[in-house]
């Protein structure tokens, strides 16, 4: 019996740490903009923005990971088992 498919959606997030509070600021430029009080420093803004995507998203922080730009502002993040259309719907 084949495996059932799921859904996997990407997106690009710029995110700015140290902000006075943890927000999502919207779209720019084909990516999400989002801001972190937690500082880069030993992976704590990858761990807060993981948190704050999966709560906004309303899926679980195990079905979000971060793909590429792990040491970097500029990030890809996967979401496993909800459609691109939808995710982007949920950060508008």
């Amino acid at each position: 019996m084949p495996e059932p498919v799921v859904e996997k959606a990407r997106i690009d997030v710029l995110v700015k740490p140290r902000a006075s509070r943890d927000s999502i600021e919207g779209w720019q430029e084909g990516a999400l903009v989002v801001r972190l009080c937690a500082p880069p420093v030993e992976g704590a803004a990858n761990k807060a923005l993981v948190k704050l995507l999966a709560a906004k998203a309303g899926i679980a922080k195990g079905r979000v990971r971060v793909v590429s730009g792990g040491k970097s502002r500029f990030k890809t993040l996967e979401f496993v088992g909800i459609p691109l259309k939808e995710l982007t719907e949920k950060f508008r």
